[in-house]
């Protein structure tokens, strides 16, 4: 895949869910609320600013971030299924 995204955009794939509760219950698929976790894939090069100068992004490749519910566009490359986010969408980077 040659996927770049386009200035402070970054694309972001969902961890998986765990299909198991901890005290050892299974949750079918169509009972999974979708995570909200995800792995950064691609970044872009930085919000501009009025200046024309780019501001570089607080996010990089692989880190795992938090981000919104309604959050991003959705779509699929290559048969992935993949999520574009501002970087303002994303709110937390998880170590």
């Amino acid at each position: 895949m040659n996927f770049k995204p386009l200035y402070d955009n970054v694309l972001v794939k969902r961890v998986e869910a765990k299909n198991q509760t901890t005290s050892g219950l299974y949750i079918p698929t169509s009972a999974q609320e979708k995570p909200q976790q995800a792995k950064v894939v691609a970044v872009g090069p930085g919000k501009a600013n009025k200046d024309g100068s780019l501001q570089p992004l607080a996010v990089s490749e692989n880190d795992i971030v938090l981000f919104g519910k309604y959050s991003g566009h959705e779509l699929k490359l290559d048969g992935d299924d993949y999520i574009i986010l501002k970087e303002t969408d994303i709110l937390a980077i998880v170590s």
